[in-house]
């Protein structure tokens, strides 16, 4: 066999695929990818650092532009690690409230994994389709905070604001929609010969790979592990709700695409109970004007929609923390990019990546 040379292709960041702000460099054999580099730092921020110059109330907003298509997720996250270093005992109703959007959000967040997997495949009607339907959980969340995108509604201590009666019942009639949109999707895309085809069998990662790369969330889940921090960690009020763990079977691109659609589902059971048992109460907790933590350092993460978000904090009895770290699951889940393109065509780097489904402003942080 002949020897033959290989040479860089640069995907990125000009290209739409890569959403404007991640360079992929292309090792190739002719159309056949050797190897995958990301090379990020193009969104980059500085948001630990400036976690770091604010107190900590200051700090709640800048996790809204972490990943800033599940803001209310990260504000959940960096709440809860606050609320440990304080000793805050959140009110049980706030904590129906804030699951309750936080599954809102991971819904609104994989209607956007479809709708961009679909553009990014050629099919830009699925596009118009999720965000159709995205729109009615915007309007929720605007009707709690009036914001439609960096919401810091949740705050430390509890939730900015109650729901109201309103809120609720349009909540009931958008949860009674999900499954005759969710089949609209799958008679669009899931029986699409031409979508099925660029997914299924490409790109696999087994359970053991995927631990290797640290990869977290639907892409572990993916390869059949049922990790979901929910469970496996029970925070806030998770426990008492009844709903399943989606998992795949070969970590391929279809079981990405796949355990993120069953997600819906599921947080749509877990909104449902979480309405129906919702508890009188208060919505917020006392907290002290100014807030001084302990000296002692936190490490507390949730399941974000993209997997473990983790926030490390150390505190020196100021009103600032002196250190502040974030696991970020776009950016690990990243790891696995490379793997999963070797072999593959140039045409199924361009899936890989979106079955990812990383948020660039998470990854950069």
């Amino acid at each position: 066999m002949p020897k033959t040379e290989t040479f860089i292709l640069n995907m990125g960041p000009q290209h739409p695929s890569t959403h404007g702000v991640l360079q992929v460099q292309l090792e190739l054999d002719g159309e056949n990818i050797v190897h995958a580099k990301p090379i990020m730092g193009y969104l980059h921020r500085g948001i630990e650092k400036l976690l770091e110059s604010r107190t900590y109330v200051q700090g709640v907003p800048y996790t809204d532009r972490l990943d800033y298509v599940s803001s209310m997720n990260n504000n959940f996250g960096f709440c809860r690690v606050v609320e440990e270093l304080a000793g805050i005992e959140v009110p049980r109703r706030a904590e129906y409230i804030r699951v309750i959007m936080a599954e809102f959000n991971r819904i609104a967040s994989h209607l956007i994994f479809i709708g961009t997997l679909a553009i990014d495949l050629g099919a830009s009607t699925g596009m118009l389709y999720t965000f159709r339907d995205r729109e009615d959980i915007l309007d929720l969340f605007n009707l709690v905070c009036g914001a439609r995108m960096t919401f810091h509604y949740i705050r430390i201590g509890g939730v900015a604001a109650d729901v109201q009666p309103e809120f609720v019942a349009q909540a009931y009639a958008f949860l009674d929609k999900v499954p005759h949109f969710m089949e609209e999707y799958n008679q669009i895309l899931s029986g699409n010969e031409i979508f099925t085809r660029r997914l299924k069998g490409v790109s696999q990662l087994s359970v053991e790979e995927s631990l290797a790369y640290n990869m977290t969330g639907p892409n572990i889940r993916a390869a059949g592990l049922p990790y979901d921090l929910r469970k496996v960690d029970g925070y806030s009020v998770y426990p008492e709700f009844s709903f399943a763990v989606p998992v795949g079977k070969k970590g391929d691109n279809w079981d990405r695409y796949q355990v993120r659609f069953r997600e819906i589902f599921e947080s749509a059971k877990i909104i449902r109970q979480a309405l129906d048992g919702l508890p009188e109460g208060e919505f917020m907790a006392k907290i002290p004007k100014v807030l001084r933590p302990p000296k002692g350092e936190v490490y507390s993460r949730t399941e974000s929609t993209r997997g473990e978000l983790g926030f490390y904090i150390v505190s020196d009895g100021s009103t600032k923390p002196y250190r502040v770290h974030i696991r970020r699951p776009s950016f690990v889940n990243m790891q696995g990019l490379d793997a999963m393109c070797r072999g593959m065509l140039i045409g199924d780097s361009v899936a890989a990546f979106s079955s990812i489904d990383p948020l660039m402003g998470e990854v950069d942080c």
